[in-house]
């Protein structure tokens, strides 16, 4: 009898280290500490990339967009010009010289006010491509290079001698790579002016209205 209770007692006992150890080993997964939690625990999507800053467009000076365009009929001869100013606002001042079309323009805030056809260099002594800015101006000036040449309302635009110049350009010589052009003409241009404003000396370059004078 003694025996059996002594039994039963250490079944018992090895049932209960068993149910202990079964407890113990079976491992729980972590509860969350709310439904939000919850349901992030179960999926997270990553998130969308940003799009990339699209940069603001650079503003736009309208001083330099061409409002205007002189009516002329026909090409420029030389010894002629045109010069029109009326109701034309205040703004700055920009020339435009294409050496094919041998033909300066005025601006003055987007408007033409003045064209006229001019005298260019030779291919020995060729008018420079690009921007000159005015840097002195002489009402009364002779070259100091081309043994005193007469250069009435010069504007200088290179250290080497290039310049805006009044010449006879009706007779339609060429020069040593100035720009000439009707001594009246040269004098209103002169008036007109400022050191610094630029000049854009091109090789058949198209623009007309809405297009920057000073862009491309």
């Amino acid at each position: 009898m003694n025996a059996r209770i002594l039994l039963f007692s250490g079944i018992a006992a090895l049932a209960a280290i068993a149910a202990v150890l079964f407890v113990a080993a079976r491992p729980e997964a972590p509860l969350p500490a709310s439904l939000a939690e919850a349901g992030l625990s179960r999926s997270k999507a990553p998130a969308a990339p940003q799009a990339a800053a699209t940069p603001a467009p650079k503003p736009v000076d309208t001083g330099f967009v061409i409002k205007r365009i002189l009516p002329i009929s026909g090409p420029i001869k030389y010894g002629d010009w045109h010069w029109d100013e009326e109701g034309v606002p205040a703004g700055p001042i920009v020339l435009t010289v294409d050496l094919d079309a041998r033909v300066l323009s005025v601006f003055r805030a987007g408007y033409e006010i003045g064209a006229t056809a001019v005298l260019l260099g030779t291919e020995d002594h060729p008018t420079p491509l690009g921007v000159f800015p005015i840097t002195q101006k002489e009402k009364v000036h002779f070259s100091s290079i081309y043994t005193g040449a007469p250069m009435p309302y010069m504007q200088r635009l290179t250290n080497d001698g290039i310049t805006l110049h009044g010449s006879q350009v009706e007779l339609g010589y060429a020069s040593h790579g100035c720009i000439g052009m009707p001594e009246k003409f040269a004098a209103r241009l002169f008036a007109t002016t400022h050191i610094g404003d630029k000049v854009y000396v091109t090789r058949g370059k198209q623009v007309g209205v809405g297009d920057s004078l000073v862009g491309g």
